[in-house]
């Protein structure tokens, strides 16, 4: 299956929102990798050389948030949002 084929069956937005669809959840992708692989790196440190990453807290705040920026958008476009109703029955309508 080429790119182009895979891309168009798997984003049913039209024109540049669909380019901006895949160009956000590629860098939120990205981000969630670096994320794993900055916590590796912290725990091994922390560990087994007895020095954690200098930073890594912070980074990892900033990688949360730059995730959470660069997938809302399409999330919100998409309509996917998590919906709980836990008190629906109690509340009524």
């Amino acid at each position: 299956m080429s790119f182009s084929a895979w891309f168009n069956a798997h984003y049913d937005e039209k024109g540049p929102a669909k380019w901006l669809a895949f160009f956000l959840e590629a860098v939120s992708s990205l981000v969630l990798f670096t994320l794993m692989a900055l916590t590796c790196v912290d725990v091994v440190g922390r560990y087994l050389f007895n020095s954690p990453l200098h930073g890594g807290t912070e980074l990892t705040e900033i990688g949360l948030a730059v995730m959470v920026f660069a997938a809302m958008p399409v999330i919100t476009w998409r309509g996917g949002h998590i919906v709980v109703d836990l008190l629906d029955r109690f509340l009524g309508s």
